[in-house]
């Protein structure tokens, strides 16, 4: 599946293989395959983890803002599939954004609203990890619980690699 640029980035001196470049989609197209027994692993991770804490929602997508988990508290129904594809976009924004001023890339992000945050953690190079939380968690709190999340989930897909 082909990716396109954001309109937002575009300048009259830049070609599109320069921003290409910038934004680093090289025509890769991710590939990955979870077995039942993972996904089931990442679920149960996320609920006990994260959900039961008290964050809101919380889903696992790749980059192409495919869910791959999703869990939330039952008391709060988000459009999760708009959320991830805008979330996939949002991180693919501010990743070219960071390439722009010589970063490699900001692997975290937060907004905050009056009633619900959100927090985006990227794992390994092909997924997010989005966090929908109310003021009542504190964001070191959620930070520190989303780190410890983060290794277990990564452990969990680096093992669709292995051998």
């Amino acid at each position: 599946m082909p990716y396109s640029l954001p309109v937002a980035i575009l300048n009259p001196g830049r070609s599109i293989n320069e921003l290409r470049e910038i934004i680093n989609l090289g025509g890769s197209q991710l590939s990955y395959t979870l077995g039942q027994k993972q996904l089931d692993n990442i679920e149960d991770l996320l609920q006990k983890d994260l959900i039961d804490i008290g964050v809101r929602c919380v889903f696992l997508i790749d980059m192409a803002g495919n869910i791959i988990a999703n869990r939330d508290n039952g008391k709060v129904k988000h459009d999760v599939y708009s959320l991830a594809a805008l979330a996939a976009g949002n991180f693919g924004a501010v990743s070219a954004m960071a390439k722009i001023i010589g970063e490699g890339e900001f692997s975290l992000l937060f907004h905050k609203g009056k009633k619900e945050n959100i927090h985006f953690n990227k794992i390994m190079t092909e997924f997010l990890l989005i966090t929908i939380f109310s003021n009542e968690i504190s964001l070191g709190f959620l930070r520190l619980k989303v780190t410890e999340t983060v290794e277990k989930i990564k452990q969990i897909l680096e093992s669709i690699n292995a051998p």
